[in-house]
């Protein structure tokens, strides 16, 4: 056992233990001559039937845990009531047989009635049966809650992973088309791109594997992703950026922001009159702002390919799902330029 779960266990028996100590010693405290009367013959039944009735409360313990973990859980969930019944009445006869024996054999006491003592300690055993069966209700259902939770945040993990595992690659076979005509051509850009690509991969197989990186990891991945687009492209796709990442120590959900550039460069080139891209990032006390822009040509009739689309559905659910109520997405339409404007409150 773990030192944390034999922690828990062990703060788990102190409760139970206060508690019952507790519920044990009400009669006592509530007695204000603590079982003794002022003056009379009778103080020495008032003393005998004082911890008679201390020592008859003490067995309610054990007819509380027996039906939490073996009565409740065995006959009650499973609706074999009458079982259940028939045991917890013979479990009230044992603890009536032993109040008798105390009665008589320990205490000593004269005219011991079962009527009597059955109507004075049914009460306070029925009362210990429906805590116990209402304990192991909010037991069972407080670790459902946990399990519940537990599994709920394995399958958030696992869609995570899922949609980050979606980030279109296309662009990284481009690249690689590219250092091949690099390499003919004898450029001396070939060992600058290398680097950035295998800036690129690294980011994207080990960072990413963390729940969120620093914000300035992911800027320089936006970075590095444009310079390599930029060079794809050269001249033919002017592209404006300005990433402006203050100290801080932001941190943000990795590879949250690519599919804004990417969708931009899939969708802003191509059959378009004067193509042009704008990236612009900054952050203003705990908000980042963060807006991308590209031409498009709105007589268009492309026809999207089956990865199309993807990366603007894979964000905005990634963002339900990390920064609910935390961010604002607006995605717009307008004179020729298609307009993706991101406002997040920084973790």
């Amino acid at each position: 056992m773990s030192a944390l779960g034999y922690n828990r266990k062990l703060v788990r028996v102190l409760t139970h233990v206060a508690v019952w100590v507790i519920v044990l010693s009400l009669p006592y405290l509530l007695d204000s001559h603590h079982g003794e009367p002022h003056h009379g013959d009778a103080s020495g039944f008032a003393r005998s039937f004082f911890w008679l009735n201390f020592f008859t409360s003490v067995l309610w313990i054990g007819p509380f845990y027996l039906n939490a973990y073996v009565l409740t859980p065995r006959f009650f969930y499973h609706r074999r009531y009458l079982i259940f019944t028939g045991i917890v009445a013979l479990v009230f006869g044992v603890v009536l047989l032993i109040h008798l024996l105390l009665f008589d054999y320990v205490f000593y006491l004269p005219h011991f009635s079962f009527k009597g003592a059955t109507g004075f300690l049914l009460p306070a055993f029925l009362l210990t049966i429906a805590v116990s069966t209402t304990f192991r209700f909010v037991a069972d259902k407080t670790i459902a809650d946990q399990r519940a939770q537990e599994r709920q945040e394995e399958n958030l993990k696992t869609e995570l992973s899922f949609l980050r595992s979606q980030i279109n690659p296309h662009f990284i076979f481009n690249i690689l088309n590219n250092l091949v005509a690099l390499e003919q051509m004898k450029s001396p850009e070939l060992g600058p791109t290398i680097l950035k690509l295998s800036s690129l991969m690294q980011y994207m197989l080990y960072d990413t594997d963390e729940e969120s990186v620093a914000l300035s990891k992911e800027v320089e991945y936006l970075q590095s992703f444009i310079d390599l687009q930029k060079q794809r492209f050269g001249a033919k796709v002017p592209v404006n950026v300005g990433l402006d990442v203050p100290p801080g120590g932001y941190e943000i959900e990795p590879m949250l922001l690519i599919p804004f550039v990417e969708n931009a460069f899939k969708h802003g080139v191509g059959m378009i009159e004067r193509p042009c891209i704008e990236v612009n990032l900054r952050v203003q006390e705990g908000v980042l702002y963060f807006t991308v822009r590209n031409r498009y040509n709105p007589a268009s009739s492309e026809i999207k390919d089956k990865s199309s689309g993807i990366g603007l559905g894979n964000v905005s659910r990634r963002l339900d799902l990390l920064y609910e109520k935390q961010h604002v997405l607006l995605v717009s339409r307008g004179e020729g330029w298609f307009t993706i404007s991101l406002q997040l409150n920084l973790h």
